[in-house]
């Protein structure tokens, strides 16, 4: 009876979710992998693939063959940012688990320094953060009032003590990202804001980067549309966590 090879594990996943996102994917992952060779022992590069209309994932499927390294997740339908995420996450073996936008609007350089929050000072997750004091960021005053006002109502509401919960840049230490994700229930855009806090209630070590972040393409994001839901989605966790009991820190 053949035995179940074990899964080869490598140092870092860099994790791409992508939905219609055919002209971002070869640029990324050519400049993605330049910046790994810098630093990382060993990498693997999944493209995350949302039930796309454009051609990504053909695209996604010859850089697959091309590249050794590149993985490729196919989507029949879109399920969700999140949700491809985390099926993504479950399927990659890197010890380090790290996911950042296709169009590269945070700077690379703080690639190294976000896995090396892991490796290094032992946090168990690190985010971008694009509303600290050192952090360069280049958006209209529109999208920057949102985002302000959006991350004090987590804050107020939810108890966060992080500045940006939704940069699309952050590293996981693998086992508590994956024990962690099995109770998200966000399947899209408010991912990163539920994983962020419910990583705090549960005691995990972040740390906060500040990066330099401009954004490389159209955003998808409907100001007043996206605004809304994800304020609901605010007012909806804050009110299972009222039902749930708060879980003690750990040491």
């Amino acid at each position: 009876m053949a035995q179940t090879q074990p899964k080869r594990m490598v140092q870092v996943s860099v994790v791409f979710p992508a939905y219609n996102e055919v002209d971002f994917l070869e640029p990324a992952v050519q400049q993605v992998s330049k910046v790994l060779d810098g630093f990382a022992k060993s990498y693997e590069l999944v493209i995350a693939e949302d039930g796309s209309k454009d051609g990504t994932a053909e695209r996604s499927e010859e850089l697959a063959q091309k590249y050794p390294f590149v993985k490729h997740l196919h989507g029949e339908q879109r399920l969700g940012r999140g949700t491809a995420l985390n099926n993504a996450f479950r399927q990659s073996s890197g010890e380090v688990l790290v996911y950042m936008d296709l169009d590269l609007a945070t700077d690379l350089k703080f690639l190294q320094p976000i896995v090396e929050a892991i490796t290094v000072e032992g946090y168990d997750f690190a985010t971008g953060s694009r509303l600290m004091p050192t952090s360069k960021v280049e958006r209209s005053l529109r999208r920057s009032i949102s985002s302000k006002s959006y991350n004090f109502l987590v804050r107020r509401m939810l108890g966060s003590k992080l500045k940006d919960h939704q940069c699309g840049f952050k590293a996981f230490k693998r086992e508590p990202a994956l024990k962690l994700i099995g109770e998200v229930g966000a399947r899209h855009w408010f991912w990163d804001t539920e994983m962020m806090v419910r990583a705090q209630r549960n005691g995990s070590r972040i740390k906060e980067i500040a990066v330099e972040w401009k954004t490389g393409r159209k955003t998808k994001v409907n100001i007043l549309k996206d605004s809304y839901n994800m304020g609901k989605q605010v007012f909806s966790l804050w009110w299972r966590f009222k039902k749930e009991k708060k879980p003690k820190p750990q040491n």
